[in-house]
């Protein structure tokens, strides 16, 4: 049922089918439940060059999506996330369509505060909604929260592999280049450590999907300071990789 508001993209609709629906794309679909969604395609290249992965198969479509497979666990994918939620989550919905039901991410973002090093990983434990793609999903809310059995795993596992990690909220936002200085402040005060722009589509889709979702985000660039420092996070080619490999072994655990 529709229900009416005075602004459209709080206009929630609790009915799950639609005029087009992800199963009119899922074909034969997976032949495995677990996937990784990374956005290091530097991480790929080098993992297909060790033999690590191999290609499995390809989405059709005009922006194609390929599907990678780790060869020594032959039941976890991996691909490349699209920027965006309606790119991303749009995906992650389909996926969910072709068999897909455990979810591991692995990002980077902005902090808002510089007391995050770059590489330092947040365990993303929800996300300030500030996108228009998670009301198709979920009601309106100022936040949306990850699951806390699936986060309870995964921190679990850091601790036992000894992996340094933080917990929190992350800040979702359609628009990178309106990351002004007030509302930067704000929803620093609201408690969100990263900005970024995929989580908030992301959860919703797993919680109106019904399925187990996990995000590892590292920090990256500064937004905390009177200018945007870069901190050169997209060379810490260590740091992504080793998440990668993290997220293979999570997400046969949530």
């Amino acid at each position: 049922m529709l229900h009416r508001d005075k602004w459209p993209v709080i206009e929630y609709d609790d009915n799950p089918v639609a005029k087009l629906n992800p199963a009119h794309y899922a074909g034969d679909g997976f032949d495995t439940d677990k996937l990784v969604i990374t956005f290091f395609p530097e991480v790929i290249e080098k993992l297909l060059l060790a033999d690590k992965i191999k290609r499995s198969s390809v989405i059709p479509g005009e922006n194609p999506v390929i599907i990678y497979r780790f060869t020594d666990k032959p039941d976890v994918l991996l691909t490349l996330g699209q920027v965006g939620c309606p790119a991303c989550g749009g995906n992650l919905d389909l996926f969910n369509a072709m068999g897909i039901t455990k979810v591991m991410f692995c990002g980077g973002g902005g902090v808002l505060d510089n007391s995050l090093e770059v590489g330092q990983i947040l365990v993303v434990e929800g996300a300030i909604r500030d996108e228009g793609f998670s009301y198709q999903y979920v009601p309106a809310s100022r936040i949306i929260y990850t699951d806390p059995d699936v986060n309870k795993v995964i921190t679990e596992y850091l601790e036992k592999q000894n992996v340094s990690y933080l917990s929190g909220l992350v800040w979702t936002t359609d628009a990178i280049f309106r990351e002004t200085a007030d509302r930067i402040e704000l929803r620093k005060s609201e408690g969100a450590r990263i900005v970024e722009m995929e989580q908030a589509g992301c959860i919703a889709v797993a919680q109106f999907r019904k399925f187990s979702y996990g995000a590892l985000i590292y920090s990256g660039d500064d937004l905390s300071g009177d200018e945007w420092d870069g901190r050169e996070w997209r060379s810490r080619e260590g740091v992504r990789y080793d998440l990668v490999r993290l997220c293979s072994e999570l997400v046969s655990l949530i």
